[in-house]
């Protein structure tokens, strides 16, 4: 049996990441070339922001904060967007030691000149249990999460507050799904409409389970254990109850811990970062290798140093499931995949996705995971190399 967990844009370090990835919608959309890095801390009625930028664009950095914070639905709560402090510490670079390289219009010898400007590992991870090739049981978690966010903005459930929590237990069968072990579901709820326990979890098995699994092949059956609120009620929550911070869901991010993924925060950094980029790129060829058929699960790791362009490694383990040998499979991945830090930028558009997209790119992944979705056009869940590889 195997768990993953997901949460609600309302959670305070999913509020956090989202801010962070505002801010760097916001900057891309006025500069494309904006090299930024934005963290984010909440705890009760303070966000803090501190940000490291070198720019030409002009960004109100508490305002777009406070947009977020609305936007999520934190608007009558102790924590609100219009009463809540913001307090920044902003370190702004020169622009001029940065050039502005657009990769669009690089050759071969200029994307090669463009070199990882950090150290680390990074992961991709696909497989066939789900039609988006990711772990069955983060799948679920995100849907309950979206499905638990839906049930409050489209006021079918309009007592519940922003901030809930979600976890799907799957029992495995020779490697497969084979039944639903167990479903948690946390919701708070709002102060001036408090329900009682038994009708929170009436109205959320209704509301929230039964349509999240809705077209699955496995759903829960009658030896599931659910859980809604297990500990009883919680009223608002959020930041009011509990901290916040950028980077600190990595697992829901990516795979919910089904597969490796990098200690490295993904949101609140611009294109440029390989942490970002490479998890990106990790995850399009996996994608790629399974839904062309050579294997069931895969898993590539990539590995940079500071001042080269390419990854110093790259692997691939298919955990025995492969039709060919993985050290094969990795070359092929090699040959057909750009990993170098503009390679990647320029196959997925990165530096100008925000304003391809209509109230941001950035901010839409920083909630209900990085890769894996079926709801945004993502360029690295695309399976065009398919045939490449075969």
């Amino acid at each position: 049996m195997f768990s993953s967990e997901s949460v609600t844009d309302g959670h305070p370090d999913k509020l956090c990441d989202q801010v962070s990835d505002a801010l760097i919608d916001r900057f891309l959309q006025q500069d494309p070339f904006s090299k930024v890095v934005v963290e984010c801390a909440v705890s009760k009625g303070i966000l803090f922001i501190a940000a490291r930028f070198a720019s030409l664009a002009s960004v109100d950095i508490p305002d777009v904060a406070r947009q977020v914070i609305g936007q999520i639905g934190y608007e009558h709560e102790d924590f609100n967007a219009k009463d809540c402090t913001v307090m920044t510490s902003l370190m702004e670079l020169p622009v001029t030691p940065y050039p502005k390289l657009d990769e669009r219009k690089m050759n071969e010898e200029e994307v090669e000149a463009v070199t990882a400007k950090n150290q680390g590992n990074v992961f991709g991870f696909a497989c066939n249990q789900t039609a988006a090739l990711m772990p069955l049981p983060i799948w679920l978690s995100h849907k309950l999460a979206r499905r638990l966010a839906a049930a409050r903005l489209q006021k079918q459930l309009a007592y519940l507050a922003p901030d809930g929590k979600t976890q799907v237990g799957v029992e495995y069968r020779d490697g497969q799904p084979y039944r639903i072990h167990s479903v948690t579901l946390v919701s708070s709820q709002r102060s001036d409409t408090p329900r009682g326990v038994r009708s929170l979890r009436d109205d959320l098995y209704e509301n929230v389970i039964e349509p999240a699994f809705l077209g699955e092949k496995v759903r829960p059956d009658a030896h599931t254990h659910v859980f809604i609120n297990p500990d009883g009620p919680i009223i608002d929550g959020g930041p009011a109850l509990h901290s916040g911070l950028t980077g600190r869901k990595n697992a829901i991010d990516t795979y919910g811990e089904y597969s490796r993924q990098s200690e490295s925060a993904l949101s609140g950094k611009d294109p440029s970062r390989i942490d970002r980029g490479g998890a990106y790129a990790a995850r399009y060829a996996a994608k790629n290798v399974v839904a062309a058929g050579l294997a069931q699960a895969c898993e590539v790791h990539l590995a940079y140093s500071i001042g080269i362009a390419r990854p110093v490694s790259v692997q691939v383990d298919c955990f025995g499931t492969g039709r060919i040998p993985d050290e094969e499979i990795a070359a092929r991945v090699q040959a057909h995949f750009d990993f170098r830090p503009a390679g990647i930028i320029r196959a997925f558009n990165l530096r100008y996705q925000p304003q391809v997209v209509r109230g941001g790119f950035y901010r839409r992944l920083a909630v209900y995971g990085h890769v894996g979705r079926m709801d945004v056009g993502l360029p690295w869940e695309r399976t065009d190399k398919t045939a490449l590889l075969i």
